[in-house]
């Protein structure tokens, strides 16, 4: 039996056997304690005389006034926290309809989403000393009390600390702040139940639509301070979620890599992604029509290799080029085949400059990179895919989250056993707004919402695919999550038949002898089974448990390939090997964008990334124009 269980083990570390099967998330309820939501009600000083006599009951009356206004609230499973005056709701109506929002200078509802799982409600308030007639330059503050809280590893990037505001410290005790994610957070638990406030924030001074972090600590503290209790509902507990609901049939066509598996060398300082095989949520796929492709929208052909460097910055169509980091063969033609084949490639970790908790090396991409089969090209000579000539569609029954002229889209789901919120990325902000697709509008799983594009702060500001991401509730607030095997499940459901995962064997530097021996010296020492992250990480020289192992020069395949290489780009590639790490710890990061302590892109580095993506752009426009000249003649 021993042997047995060892050769099993040695398999699934050499990755040849041992697929894992996909997973259901973690989801723990709070218990929420409504008999002291009615105590603390009738125990107000402002609104006890406001309210009726002992028989009727508090909470009662506070949702029914509350409904007149906001007529959401009631349906809300857990306490509703708002910066909105109580005692207000509870007057007859004789002495005055429902409050307004103050649009001068008290924060302003622009969505509000309740139900089984809790509520959601995202206000615009007013910057620090900012000019009040100027309502551009709000802050968007979002507030989430949530009945289930997803439970993830803990994330890597992140500082927590107490609130260091007395009288807040004292109004809601145990209150935290945390920064994650570019969010500053205001994390308490009340009547039982996780709260969190959040924002958008950066290091250094505000600017333009940025928020500094000691502006938004001041915003945050003053939002918090005017939350009251306004309503809510006892329900039952809820059901948990069923989110895997595979088909027995298997395509014959589609096949994926496994969670965790970067092209080579593309993620944080050259480490692979996060293994994570769960399934979020049973969704719809995003784009409306098969086949689709999740790949890597910048480290594959057209790509811009995410700033980290590339052999040639512009050619003709066609013409070859490298990324520097894996020296991978690549081509100046959005079309060719490489970029709309399978199988997938998990993208979720790769090379950013955005900090994602879940991810290694605590910097990361957020979502998976989601390619339509079209690519339409605008003549003969065209390199580039033309947009909008794909649908895409909500995946669940949910709410939109989004101001108009914005590019962001988010959806929110909120039933009962789920608290989840997807969002989209590179639609066309002229035509979403054409279409209604604004903060508050309801949609239905399979409706359309836009169309595939190329927008990034600008049109083919990317290239030709769309960015889809997840986030989960936690204790922390909104935390993003691999959607990569959420992707695979919806997608197997759209083509009515399961895909193939391929198991890329280690490199053969890992050999079968050197995991038996950690395996009997393992045992041998504990008496216990190997814990297999442990021993991968010892053989491959990882440092994180999560870490997929690989050989740090690439492996032999990497070496073969870079020996192939003209001189000229060998010398570059063992430069960039030898600096690597070096770069990744420069405080400038004027190529990269990215900061190894890491809560910002520094105004400098933004600059010079904004001043590279227009070179980028200019010479991207006398191609196209040079194109259509070769197709004229």
């Amino acid at each position: 039996m021993r042997a047995t269980s060892t050769g099993l083990l040695l398999a699934c570390v050499l990755g040849t056997a041992c697929a894992q099967d996909m997973i259901p998330p973690r989801v723990a309820v709070a218990p929420v304690d409504w008999d002291a939501v009615r105590g603390e009600i009738a125990g107000s000083e402002a609104l006890r005389p406001l309210l009726a006599g002992p028989d009727a009951s508090t909470l009662t009356q506070l949702n029914k006034a509350a409904a007149r206004a906001y007529p959401a609230i009631p349906q809300s499973a857990v306490p509703v926290l708002l910066p909105i005056d109580a005692a207000a709701l509870l007057r007859a109506p004789a002495e005055g309809d429902a409050p307004k929002d103050d649009s001068t200078t008290g924060p302003r509802l622009m969505f509000l989403m309740t139900g089984p799982s809790g509520y959601d409600a995202a206000f615009a308030v007013r910057r620090p000393g900012s000019d009040d007639t100027d309502a551009r330059r709000d802050v968007g503050v979002l507030i989430s009390g949530s009945l289930l809280l997803y439970e993830l590893d803990e994330p890597r990037v992140a500082s927590d600390e107490p609130v260091k505001d007395k009288e807040l410290a004292a109004q809601f005790p145990g209150i935290r702040r945390i920064f994650l994610e570019h969010h500053l957070r205001f994390a308490f638990e009340r009547f039982g139940v996780p709260y969190v406030v959040s924002t958008e924030c950066y290091d250094g001074p505000s600017r333009g639509r940025r928020l500094s972090c000691t502006a938004a600590d001041q915003l945050m503290t003053g939002f918090t301070r005017s939350l009251q209790l306004v309503g809510g509902t006892p329900q039952s507990a809820p059901e948990t979620a069923t989110t895997i609901d595979r088909p027995t049939d298997t395509s014959p066509a589609f096949t994926y890599n496994s969670p965790g598996r970067l092209l080579p060398n593309t993620g944080f300082r050259g480490r692979d992604g996060v293994v994570d095989y769960t399934v979020y949520a049973k969704i719809r796929f995003p784009l409306a029509q098969a086949p689709a492709y999740a790949n890597s929208q910048s480290f594959l052909n057209w790509g811009d290799c995410d700033h980290t460097g590339r052999s040639s910055r512009s050619g003709d169509k066609g013409a070859p080029y490298r990324c520097r980091v894996n020296g991978k063969p690549l081509v100046f033609d959005e079309s060719v085949a490489e970029n709309r084949s399978y199988p997938w490639r998990d993208n979720f970790c790769e090379h950013r400059s955005f900090l994602v908790g879940q991810c290694p090396g605590g910097h990361g991409h957020q979502g998976q990179d989601i390619r339509p089969t079209t690519c339409k090209l605008r003549n003969e000579g065209g390199d580039r895919c033309l947009p909008y000539q794909d649908d895409v569609a909500a995946v669940r029954d949910g709410m939109i989250l989004r101001g108009a002229g914005r590019e962001l889209t988010y959806l929110f789901v909120n039933v009962a056993g789920e608290h989840i919120r997807f969002r989209y990325l590179h639609m066309n902000p002229k035509m979403l707004d054409a279409d209604g697709v604004l903060s508050g509008r309801a949609v239905r799983e399979g409706e359309l919402i836009g169309k595939v594009g190329t927008f990034d702060r600008r049109e083919f500001g990317t290239t030709y695919h769309l960015h889809f991401d997840t986030q989960v509730m936690t204790k922390y607030g909104w935390v993003f999550v691999n959607p990569y095997m959420t992707l695979v499940a919806a997608y197997e459901r759209l083509l009515g038949a399961r895909g193939r995962e391929i198991k890329e064997e280690l490199e053969p530097s890992v050999t079968a002898a050197a995991v038996a021996e950690t395996v009997e010296q393992a045992q041998a020492a504990t008496g216990a089974p190997l814990d297999i992250g442990h021993a991968h990480a010892s053989l491959s020289g990882g440092d994180d448990d999560h870490r997929v192992g690989q050989d740090k020069s690439g492996g032999i395949n990497e070496r073969l390939k870079i020996a192939s290489l003209p001189k000229s780009e060998i010398i570059s590639s063992r430069r960039s090997e030898r600096g690597g790490d070096a770069r990744e710890r420069s405080s400038t990061r004027a190529k990269h964008g990215v900061r190894a302590l890491g809560h910002h892109v520094s105004a400098k580095s933004h600059r010079a990334r904004r001043a590279a993506s227009d070179l980028h752009a200019h010479n991207e426009r006398d191609k196209t124009r040079h194109s259509r000249l070769r197709a004229s003649r």
